[in-house]
């Protein structure tokens, strides 16, 4: 998936196969690490696995980037990709790949302790895993797992619990020294979870988006869901009729640094949605804020650390768009000198990733499809029903004429 986000003043972005980090400051050479060229997996490294079911998969794979994350400090970065590699980067002083590890099935999600000590990785089969960092050449320990296919995974700011978020639309909080006690349950999403976010500043607070196209937010450590928003609710009446249409998948949400501005992304819709997280009666409010159009589908989004706004987007000529708060709403910054300075470094790499690579939907597929069962039953069994009754009058009728047959003759 093409994502974007920051590492202090470095501009991270992933297409297809690379990570590309662009200085936003200074005049620095970039950095790309291209996983089409990375270590790759030696044969039956763990003879254990030889049961595991994507044992016949180990081989195969396309190199592309599935996940990455920053870790809280900036100073690392981690990615994951279609061939189960764990990669794991320094960023300062300067950039180097500390490790490459292997995951047992391809990740959804990754974050890194606050204490940055370990890194978690949520995979399809619902399994989250822990990878040390001061021991980068260690290998993981299964931490917890999931009877669904994991879809995001964080951590609280204190390290004390995982927040997992699955298919079947369940966001669990357990404890992450012993992962098997259950804190709490938030429940309340109909559909598939896409998105978890404790924004900063707001330790106890949890965000959620879902395929079912709300926002929630909750107290995670009880479980109470204090707001829920439904973003096709909020959208303006001249929102266009191709986007009515869509269903609404929240697959991102991004806080600003001090976390006062919530953005909210929808998977295919050229909008995103603006919350503002404010304090009513000693309680935290999530406030519908604004909302903006942009020129294209977006892929991703992120904030930069003076609070801009970032927008990744599925366009040739303009794969990033700049926005900035002012005066109570967010502009587009076209002309702003960091902008130019990314973008000029990051188009050729953008140019060489396939259309196809880049519109990719991660969660179209994983909508519930409804069956009608009981309509069809009625329909074929008015249908037996009116045979039965069809047969049952050609059979009268031809008794009926049989009859007629035997009288005359029996007159004659």
């Amino acid at each position: 998936m093409s994502a974007v986000g920051f590492s202090g003043q470095w501009f991270i972005v992933t297409c297809g196969t690379k990570l590309i980090a662009i200085d936003t400051k200074q005049t620095r050479k970039q950095f790309v690490f291209d996983c089409s060229s990375a270590e790759k997996k030696p044969k039956n490294t763990n003879p254990k696995d030889d049961n595991n079911s994507d044992c016949c998969e180990e081989q195969k794979g396309t190199d592309k980037i599935l996940a990455f994350t920053v870790s809280p400090s900036g100073k690392l970065v981690a990615l994951t990709d279609d061939m189960k590699r764990l990669v794991l980067l320094q960023c300062e002083p300067s950039w180097q790949c500390i490790s490459i590890r292997w995951v047992a099935r391809r990740c959804k999600s990754l974050v890194f302790s606050q204490a940055e000590d370990q890194l978690l990785a949520a995979d399809k089969s619902g399994d989250v895993y822990s990878f040390s960092v001061v021991e980068p050449q260690k290998e993981s320990e299964l931490k917890m797992g999931h009877l669904s296919m994991l879809l995001a995974v964080t951590m609280s700011p204190d390290d004390r619990y995982i927040i997992t978020a699955d298919r079947d639309e369940k966001i669990r909080v357990s404890h992450l020294r012993c992962p098997y006690k259950i804190q709490s349950f938030c429940l309340g999403h109909e559909e598939f979870v896409t998105a978890l976010l404790i924004p900063s500043g707001r330790s106890h607070c949890l965000l959620s988006g879902s395929g079912d196209g709300t926002v929630k937010l909750w107290e995670y450590e009880s479980g109470c869901r204090l707001q829920s928003w439904n973003i096709k609710e909020l959208e303006e009446k001249q929102g266009t009729e191709a986007d009515k249409e869509k269903k609404r998948t929240v697959c991102r949400i991004a806080s600003s640094h001090n976390g006062n501005h919530i953005a909210v992304q929808c998977e295919r819709l050229s909008t995103v949605q603006f919350f503002t997280l404010d304090q009513e009666k000693g309680e935290e409010r999530l406030v519908p804020h604004s909302r903006i159009t942009l020129p294209h589908c977006p892929l991703d989004v992120t904030f930069d650390p003076k609070g801009q706004f970032w927008v990744l987007m599925d366009s040739s000529d303009m794969p990033l768009q700049l926005y900035t708060h002012t005066e109570g709403s967010w502009q587009c910054h076209a002309q702003s000198p960091e902008l130019n300075k990314v973008t000029e470094a990051f188009k050729p790499h953008w140019d060489t990733v396939e259309a196809s690579e880049r519109t990719s939907h991660s969660f179209e597929h994983l909508h519930k499809v409804s069956f009608d069962n009981v309509t069809s039953y009625l329909q074929k069994k008015q249908q037996r029903l009116e045979e039965q009754q069809l047969k049952r009058t050609m059979a009268q009728k031809a008794n009926s004429t049989k009859k007629a047959k035997k009288e005359t003759q029996s007159s004659d």
